[in-house]
């Protein structure tokens, strides 16, 4: 009878987990159209959000730091539904944006370009995917990641390869070690509610306390979760 008793109320917490995280994703999806209102380009913009794609946490996140900061060089690791949205941001509303994006799957873009058409200024790199040991555990990675990306940015959203464990999207790593005390940096970084992507971040910032970097780094949650880790020039986004 006990062990019935305790699989019940587990029950109900995990109900009562997945019932506020249901309601802060409708909140932020609130915040998120509330927040494009009078951007026509971006309101016309057929938008699959969720699932896959990232959440309105996210996409909330991007619309802030693309209206407020206006990043001049943008990096994006995976292609989908946020590329759309930050090629049409760049297209109508920072002309002067340069967008990288890093795609493993040559068929997904195939198919990609035919049904959406990015603005000039947003270029897919393709890097295979592959596999690499990091502290002894193989995991999916970008081939070739540092001769094709190689340049510093303002905006990095990590949301590629696909996940994997114990380290999850490892690639941002070699990029943040080239940063510098003077490095300014927004770091957007999908799925931190899954172990790899939170084993992943952990390095990323013990790399920026190492360095004696100032930084910012705070999570949000709505069905999934996303952390922002940001030089200490960009802290109001630790106010979202």
């Amino acid at each position: 009878m006990y062990m019935k008793i305790r699989k019940v109320v587990r029950q109900i917490f995990l109900n009562q987990e997945t019932t506020h995280k249901l309601l802060n994703e409708i909140l932020w999806a609130q915040r998120f159209h509330d927040s494009i209102r009078g951007k026509s380009a971006l309101e016309s913009q057929n938008l699959y959000i969720g699932r896959w794609a990232g959440n309105y946490t996210l996409f909330y996140i991007l619309n802030k730091v693309l209206y407020d900061y206006k990043p001049q060089r943008i990096l994006e690791l995976g292609l989908g539904e946020s590329s759309k949205f930050i090629s049409t941001y760049v297209r109508n509303y920072l002309n002067e944006t340069t967008h990288h994006i890093v795609e493993h799957d040559a068929n997904w873009v195939e198919i990609f370009n035919k049904s959406y058409e990015l603005y000039s200024k947003s270029e897919i790199i393709t890097c295979p995917l592959t596999k690499r040991s990091i502290k002894g555990h193989l995991v999916n990675s970008y081939s070739d990641f540092k001769n094709n990306v190689h340049e510093s940015y303002d905006l990095y959203l990590v949301d590629g390869p696909f996940g994997s464990e114990p380290y999850s999207r490892y690639d941002i790593i070699s990029l943040v070690e080239d940063f510098n005390i003077d490095s300014e940096f927004i770091i957007i970084f999908d799925d931190y509610n899954r172990m790899g992507e939170k084993n992943t971040v952990d390095d990323l910032l013990s790399i920026l306390k190492n360095k004696n970097i100032n930084f910012i780094n705070v999570v949000y949650s709505g069905q999934k979760s996303v952390a922002v880790i940001a030089s200490n020039n960009y802290r109001y986004l630790s106010t979202l």
